[in-house]
C-alpha cells in the first residue's frame, strides 16, 4: 500500500506541507516495503492546471491515503473517487506523521479537529521564519518563470515583425477576437506570460480585443493540458468546460474593451 505525504522536503525529517496542492513535493511511502520516493509537485508553481496534475500524480502513483495540513474540498472529492482517503489537520515531520499512521494513530474523524488549531504553538519568531522561508521558495520557483518572459520578449521582437501581425490581424472586432481567442487556448505557460505578450502585442498595434480574448483564454482554457483534466475530471466535463470558456471569451472580451473605451474616454 502506498501512500501520499506532502512535505516541504525530500526527506522524512522535512515538515509536512501546510496544503495538498502546492506543496514542494510528495513524498510517497510504501509501507510493504518500506521504501519512499520523494515527487517534486507540479501544483507548487501555481500555474494553471497545475492542480489538476497534483491530483492525477497521486492517482498515477496508485496511492491509497493522502497525508496533508489542508486538502482543498475539490481536491478531496476526486481523491476520494479514486478511492483514497484523505487524512488533513497534520502537522510535524513526514517521519513523525508516516509512524503515526502505521500505528493507527491518525483517525479520519480527528481531522476536523487537528485542522481547526493550526500550529498554535508557533511564536511570532517561528511564524516569521516560516514566512521567510515560504517566500524564498515561491522565489526560486517563479524565477524560471521570469527567466522565460525575458527570453519570450526577446523571440518576440526578434522573430516577429509588424507585417505578418497586420497580415494576420485584419482589424475586424470580431475576427481578431476569435483569433485572439484560439491562440491564447493553444499556447501554454504561466498567467503573466500572457500579459506579457498582449503588452507587446498592443506596441505592435494588435487590437485591445484581440489582447483581451488572448488573456482570457490563456487562463481558462489549456488544450496543452486537456488530456491530463480529462484524466482527473472525466472527458464529458472537461471538454464542456474548455469549451464554453472559450465561446464566451469572444463576448467577455469585447464587452470588457467597449467598457474600458467608456470609462477611458
Amino acid at each position: 500500500m502506498k501512500i501520499a505525504i506532502s512535505s516541504e522536503g525530500t526527506d522524512l525529517k522535512a515538515q509536512v506541507g501546510h496544503r495538498f496542492g502546492i506543496s514542494p513535493y510528495l513524498i510517497i511511502a510504501d509501507l510493504g516495503t518500506g521504501n519512499f520516493e520523494a515527487v517534486p509537485n507540479p501544483g507548487s508553481l501555481g500555474q494553471h492546471g497545475t492542480g489538476v496534475q497534483t491530483i492525477v500524480l497521486a492517482i498515477s502513483k496508485d496511492v491509497k491515503a493522502v497525508l496533508t495540513g489542508y486538502c482543498s474540498p475539490t481536491a478531496t472529492r476526486h481523491l476520494e473517487a479514486n478511492g483514497m482517503e484523505i487524512f488533513t489537520g497534520l502537522s510535524g515531520t513526514v517521519g513523525e506523521v508516516l509512524e503515526s499512521y502505521k500505528k493507527g494513530e491518525i483517525q479520519k474523524t480527528k481531522a476536523a479537529k487537528i485542522e481547526r488549531e493550526p500550529e498554535k504553538h508557533i511564536g511570532n519568531m517561528g511564524i516569521l521564519i516560516d514566512a521567510m522561508r515560504r517566500s524564498g521558495n515561491q522565489f526560486a520557483s517563479m524565477l524560471p518563470i521570469f527567466l522565460g518572459v525575458v527570453m519570450l520578449i526577446g523571440l518576440l521582437n526578434t522573430f516577429v515583425s509588424r507585417q505578418f501581425l497586420a497580415s494576420l490581424f485584419s482589424g475586424n472586432p470580431v475576427s481578431d477576437t476569435f483569433l485572439g481567442a484560439f491562440f491564447g487556448s493553444i499556447l501554454a505557460g504561466n498567467a503573466i506570460n500572457s500579459y506579457i505578450i498582449g503588452g507587446e502585442l498592443l506596441q505592435y498595434g494588435v487590437s485591445l480585443f484581440t489582447v483581451t480574448a488572448l488573456i482570457i483564454t490563456w487562463v481558462t482554457v489549456g488544450l496543452v493540458q486537456l488530456p491530463v483534466e480529462i484524466a482527473a475530471l472525466g472527458r464529458r466535463f472537461a471538454l464542456l468546460r474548455n469549451g464554453i470558456c472559450f465561446i464566451l471569451s469572444i463576448p467577455i472580451a469585447i464587452i470588457t474593451v467597449f467598457i474600458v473605451n467608456l470609462v477611458t474616454r
